[in-house]
């Protein structure tokens, strides 16, 4: 299975739903959720792949420190 993006993902859900019609809101609001998950898994992935000369953080400590640790879900 190919990766893709977080926007690839909700981009397949939005040609899909558009075309069948078969989403609910509480479906949109887990595939909004999914695909911001996603987008934190892929931002810390990139992080700790590349090493940060200035600064001695892990993915999860940049992505905290750049969102704030603000609950994602909001």
């Amino acid at each position: 299975m190919n990766k893709q993006t977080a926007v690839q993902f909700l981009i397949e859900k939005i040609d899909f739903d558009a075309n069948v019609r078969c989403f609910s809101k509480d479906e949109w609001k887990e595939i909004f959720e999914q695909a911001k998950q996603m987008e934190k898994e892929q931002i810390v992935n990139a992080v700790d792949g590349f090493p940060l000369y200035t600064r001695d953080l892990l993915g999860d400590d940049y992505y905290n420190e750049l969102y704030g640790g603000q609950d994602e879900s909001k």
